[in-house]
Formats: C-alpha cells, sequence, structure tokens
C-alpha cells in the first residue's frame, strides 16, 4: 500500500474512517502527560484533532499528503494547529527521548519494519511517556471487516509486540475482540491488539483506565 493507494482512498467523499477519535485512543488519552504526542500514519486526522483539543502539540505523520490535507483542513476549521509530515514511516526518524506520548491506530506495516518502527517509538519516549496502539490480529481474517485481510503478515499479535515494546512498562496488553466502528473503513467485529505502554521513569501519574471492550 504505497502512497497512491492511500492518496486514492483518501481523495474520496468523506472520511474513510470517520472524523472520531479511535475508541481506546480516547479511553486512554487521559493518562498521556502534558506534552507533545505524535501520531504515527495517522490518515485524515481524527486522532491529532483530539489530542490538539485536550491540548497537546501534535505531529501527524503519514505518506498521504492528502490525508494529511484533510486533517489540517478539519483543524484550521475547528480553530485548532496540527503539525503534518508526509512521509513513510521507514524513511521517518523518531527523535528519541522527544514525545510525552506516541500513538498508532491500525498502522498494519511488515514485520520487520514494523519491529524497526515500534522500536524507534518506544525510544522515542520521554521518561512517564506513554505510548497508545490498537491494531487487528491474526482472527480478524474470520471478521474481514477492516485491516489488511490480503496481507496476512502485517496482522499483529501481543506476543510479538511484547517483544518489539521490550524495555516498557505494559499497562494494558490485550487481544480481545470489539465492535469497532470507524467510518466505511472499519465497519463491525474486529480482533484488535491494545497495548498501553509507559517508558519507566519519574512523573508517571497513570490510573487503570477504563477502556472499551
Amino acid at each position: 500500500m504505497d502512497p497512491e493507494f492511500w492518496n486514492n482512498r483518501y481523495a474520496a467523499p468523506g472520511f474513510t474512517y470517520g472524523t472520531d477519535p479511535n475508541a481506546f485512543v480516547v479511553a486512554c488519552a487521559p493518562h498521556l502527560p502534558a506534552g507533545p504526542v505524535l501520531c504515527l500514519g495517522e490518515g485524515e486526522g481524527r486522532n491529532a484533532l483530539y489530542l490538539a483539543q485536550r491540548g497537546h502539540e501534535v505531529t501527524a505523520v503519514d505518506q498521504s499528503a492528502v490525508g494529511l490535507a484533510k486533517a489540517r483542513e478539519r483543524a484550521a476549521r475547528a480553530g485548532l494547529t496540527i503539525n503534518t509530515v508526509v512521509a513513510d514511516l521507514g524513511a521517518y526518524g523518531i527523535t528519541p527521548g522527544a514525545w510525552s506520548g506516541i500513538v498508532a491506530t491500525f498502522v498494519h506495516l511488515p514485520p520487520a519494519l514494523r519491529a524497526r518502527v515500534h522500536h524507534a517509538a518506544a525510544a522515542g519516549l520521554r521518561p512517564g511517556g506513554c505510548l497508545i496502539l490498537e491494531a487487528y490480529t491474526p482472527d480478524q481474517l474470520r471478521h474481514r471487516t477492516g485491516g489488511p485481510v490480503n496481507q496476512p503478515e502485517c496482522f499483529m499479535t501481543l506476543a510479538a509486540l511484547r517483544e518489539e515494546f521490550a524495555g516498557l512498562d505494559l499497562r494494558i496488553a490485550r487481544e480481545l475482540e470489539r465492535d469497532v466502528r470507524e467510518g466505511t473503513g472499519h465497519t463491525g467485529r474486529g480482533a484488535v491488539v491494545q497495548i498501553l505502554a509507559v517508558r519507566p521513569g519519574s512523573n508517571e501519574d497513570l490510573r487503570n483506565p477504563s477502556t472499551p471492550s
């Protein structure tokens, strides 16, 4: 899925994954420390705008210029500012120790690239910083309500994510099924993995978040 694929998808009227933020991001957002947040594979900006509304300085990265343009337009209409970077995640450098939060929802990459990006994301957190991730697991092939069904190697498992985020404190780490209602792109019962992880350090103030099931 190259930039042309995503540009064509996001050029369609409306918003492929809706305008509401991801439900797991909403549940975990109160536990993000103050400071800058990086949204990876952010598409049309639904999570980025939500986090900007909560007072974070947000940088949204995606390979689709069309998707990020729609994000900036929505932000401007709402009186918000978000930073956008058009980049392939394979080429984007996550600055170590720079981020209070890093968010990735349904960013399904080939395994080798995914491991590299996730290692960089873990290193990119400040002490006490949070990582929020939700993605489809291989069981999603039974549902086919979204996700890379033609690239099953891009699904994620909890076991693999534990290795890729080694060194972080996993506050939530689970596989489950839930209804995912996000535009036309994700509609119906889904098999997902959810991660809320913290980089050990000072100024941690995380409670046990209430999350959707």
